[in-house]
């Protein structure tokens, strides 16, 4: 197999650290926001996770001429009517942080009785000069009443996974990267670059 130069179009170091060890053992070299200047941010204007991981994508790929990877991932809870939804990274406000949302969500959801909850990531892998292929993957849970575990990425301490009795602020990497929504639309992916490359 050849070596594919991947560029991920993400500046988001949690989330980096997170595909280059679910790639890691693909013939890719991986090359990521920090290895280039001016950098652009892609508008995230779409009205689902694959409109916005395909622009991301698309856009990326065409500027640096580089084959690229992007995702978006949403936090769909069933109690708020699908909210945060794909707006789950800026859902207390823009330039909010990861522990900003987590208290709004657990504001949110205080006194209610269903609380189930999924995230959904699409990844999306674009050449210079078209979209390759855009993959899904999804986890059911439910929202803790409370922050649980070490892990402070995103909504992780707040999102208990089914049937593991554990926020994904609990898990080791190794165990989070197994099962992830993340893991699981980039195992999808993994498998379409197997028979790209």
């Amino acid at each position: 197999m050849s070596r594919l130069k991947l560029l991920l179009a993400t500046g988001n170091s949690d989330k980096i650290k997170e595909i280059k060890e679910i790639l890691s053992n693909l013939p890719v070299e991986i090359f990521t926001k920090n290895d280039f200047e001016d950098f652009p941010d892609v508008e995230e204007d779409g009205k689902t996770l694959e409109e916005n991981a395909s622009k991301k994508a698309l856009e990326i790929a065409v500027k640096y001429n580089m084959h690229t990877l992007a995702d978006d991932t949403g936090f769909f809870v069933t109690a708020l009517n699908g909210a945060p939804g794909i707006y789950a990274a800026r859902y207390a406000g823009e330039n909010c942080s990861y522990q900003d949302n987590r208290y709004k969500m657990l504001r949110e959801m205080k006194g209610k009785t269903d609380r189930s909850a999924y995230f959904e990531t699409a990844t999306a892998l674009s050449a210079p000069d078209k979209i390759i292929a855009v993959t899904h993957g999804r986890v059911n849970g439910k929202i803790a009443t409370k922050e649980i575990g070490n892990g402070k990425f995103g909504y992780d301490p707040i999102f208990m996974v089914e049937n593991t009795g554990k926020t994904f602020a609990e898990m080791p990497a190794q165990q989070k990267n197994k099962i992830s929504h993340r893991a699981r639309a980039l195992e999808k992916m993994k498998n379409t670059l197997k028979t790209y490359l």
